[in-house]
């Protein structure tokens, strides 16, 4: 089945199904797999293991292009503690526009954890757009207030993340289903795609219905076959209840990781406000150390490493292919949506 909407027509996919950004892991082998699937995969802001994350995006762009000739996209971190952006939102723009391959696939970028004009005030990232590319920009809003500056940036359309998601959160630690409502009593023609706590059909109905064009998925794909995380930290997923996160205090805010060894003997800073203040005592040591923590648990180990799920591990009962997801979902909210339908008389 195919589900049209506003953000299918504008990404050109077939399904309103979005791979979230993840870095910093590599998620190439599962772009590649998501957007073959019919939807939108998406290649996270990578840096580990001390490589440079240019060199990184670069090539994960000319490799995903190789192997499939659908859709994807890409994200950059414009957090302020993110020192390789400013590089990124030129260099990746002037790279793309060079190639035309990749200039016509690369329909999607979205920015998070800091601001969206970063992005779109590159005057590269703009002459990519004059230069004739269909390119969308999206950024990542966790809160209202953000969705505004978002609106204020130009972007083409918003993630809307709510406080049950893996990874970096707001300090509002507001639910998807609450601040989807917000952002649509206050933006509602603006494109929004839903993310945080999504990984079945009864979601992507949910979504639907509220008005959004889409849903992206983090914790669902890497419990996938074809995700590059190592098998430990996927096999957490099947087993794992919904309240086996825990949000603690991350490089760029609030991070919401599996309970481990590491995680809870972290504690949580309360406002962005402290966070700012701690920041100014961060040495790039530190930085280094908690990108290592990361390492940790991508390649395996799952007790010393930060392993960031969100709470929909707590519907995710098993590991299956992406396609296998994927017609999952699309097949049971074509039945939900009709249900809630025939309701109306």
């Amino acid at each position: 089945m195919v589900i049209q909407t506003d953000i299918t027509k504008m990404i050109g996919i077939e399904k309103p199904i979005f791979g979230a950004p993840m870095g910093p892991f590599y998620t190439t082998d599962l772009t590649i797999a998501v957007s073959n699937a019919g939807g939108c995969g998406c290649l996270s802001h990578t840096n580990l293991g001390g490589k440079s994350p240019i060199a990184e995006m670069k090539k994960n762009l000319e490799y995903v292009a190789e192997h499939t000739d659908k859709p994807f996209g890409f994200n950059i971190r414009t957090s302020r503690m993110q020192p390789d952006a400013p590089s990124l939102v030129k260099q990746i723009p002037r790279f793309i526009m060079n190639n035309p391959k990749l200039k016509e696939q690369v329909r999607y970028v979205i920015t998070s954890a800091g601001s969206p004009r970063m992005l779109g005030q590159s005057k590269a990232f703009v002459k990519l757009r004059e230069s004739g590319s269909e390119i969308k920009h999206f950024h990542v809003a966790p809160a209202l207030w953000l969705t505004g500056k978002c609106v204020d940036a130009g972007v083409d359309g918003v993630v809307v993340t709510g406080g049950e998601g893996g990874g970096h959160q707001s300090y509002e630690k507001v639910s998807t289903l609450v601040l989807a409502q917000q952002v649509r009593q206050k933006y509602p023609d603006l494109p929004m795609i839903l993310c945080g706590g999504f990984a079945t059909g009864y979601g992507l109905a949910a979504a639907l219905a509220m008005g959004a064009g889409g849903i992206a998925m983090g914790s669902r794909f890497i419990a996938s076959n074809e995700s590059e995380f190592h098998e430990t930290y996927k096999n957490i997923v099947p087993e794992a209840k919904a309240q086996d996160t825990v949000l603690v205090t991350g490089v760029l805010g609030p991070i919401r990781l599996w309970k481990n060894k590491y995680s809870l003997h972290h504690g949580l800073v309360a406002s962005k406000e402290e966070k700012i203040a701690e920041e100014s005592g961060l040495t790039l040591e530190k930085l280094l150390e908690v990108n290592e923590k990361y390492e940790l648990a991508y390649k395996g180990n799952i007790e010393d490493g930060a392993v960031l799920l969100g709470q929909s591990i707590g519907i995710i009962n098993s590991l299956k292919d992406v396609p296998v997801i994927m017609d999952d979902i699309i097949t049971s909210a074509e039945k939900y949506v009709k249900k809630a339908a025939s309701v109306f008389q």
